[in-house]
């Protein structure tokens, strides 16, 4: 990403859908997923570094595990995600025209989710007589500084400092469409050797997520999502910068079912408005396996 420190937007768009937030599951399940995004378009440069009218490409395969269990009673999900990415673009650096190709790890997410009402925690026998209503949860996800980085180039993979996402969702089921929302803040730890050796914090992020889930028969669903971000000012040894982020996303995630275990989701993102912020679309696909809890 050109702008190194801000939330990645390769991170936000990777995958699909690895479990739906919020929404119930019998404890004692594990996904496996791998697959591969693709995106195009321009990430919002740093105005306080020289590029201008970034242009990228970036190829994004990723692995991805995911289990539900039991947490007080309460149903709880945790994920990870690693990734690794090739990206290749073009700038502006001072009105002269540069380019650079570079491959490396992303920036790895944990998250842990759990329900705090209208979830109990269920095995798979039990989950056969359980009707979802309003769920209440709670997230937090943890993004480590352990992508490819360095100081001395302007465009990096990895952000060079932690980032913490608390968040709360709800989850309510009408008939075969689930309505989702979740509002969340994502906090950063300060990049202490950012380019040219300066010194690089950052307000948090807050973002608002809408999510419409509508299951077919034989276990297809269609999610439409949108997303929107707000915050992120950055200051640069200490003299602030006038880079307050302003986006809308929409996406929307396909799952097909292949047989008991395993599926196959399609996804799509793209930026809908853009005051300041990341405009580019992504598409990708991902392969699903599914065992543990009684399947």
């Amino acid at each position: 990403m050109l702008n190194s420190d801000n939330e990645s937007a390769i991170l936000r768009v990777r995958l699909p859908a690895i479990l739906t937030a919020y929404a119930n599951v019998p404890t004692g399940l594990n996904f496996l997923i791998g697959g591969y995004t693709y995106s195009e378009g321009g990430l919002a440069t740093d105005p306080a570094t020289p590029l201008e009218n970034a242009k990228l490409q970036i190829h994004a395969p990723f692995v991805a595990y995911a289990r539900s269990f039991d947490a007080w009673r309460k149903s709880a999900k945790l994920d990870l995600v690693l990734a690794t990415a090739c990206l290749s673009g073009e700038a502006e650096a001072n009105g002269v025209p540069v380019s650079r190709d570079v491959c490396g790890l992303l920036d790895p997410a944990l998250r842990v989710t759990v329900n705090v009402f209208g979830a109990p925690a269920l095995t798979l026998e039990e989950f056969r007589h359980y009707r979802q209503d309003l769920i209440v949860g709670v997230g937090l996800q943890v993004m480590a500084p352990f992508g490819q980085y360095d100081p001395d180039r302007l465009v990096n993979l990895g952000t060079n400092r932690w980032a913490f996402k608390p968040e709360i969702g709800l989850s309510k089921k009408l008939g075969a469409l689930s309505v989702e929302a979740a509002l969340g803040a994502t906090f950063f730890t300060t990049n202490d050797d950012y380019f040219g050796g300066r010194t690089r914090e950052q307000d948090p992020i807050v973002s608002t997520q809408l999510h419409l889930i509508y299951e077919f028969s034989g276990g297809r669903w269609l999610a439409i999502n949108g997303t929107y971000y707000r915050g992120g000012r950055t200051t640069l040894d200490g003299e602030k910068q006038n880079d307050e982020l302003s986006s809308t996303r929409v996406g929307a995630t396909l799952a097909l079912p292949v047989d008991r275990h395993h599926s196959v989701k399609l996804h799509a993102s793209t930026g809908l408005s853009v005051r300041y912020g990341d405009d580019f679309t992504t598409v990708g696909a991902a392969w699903q396996y599914r065992w543990g809890g009684g399947f």
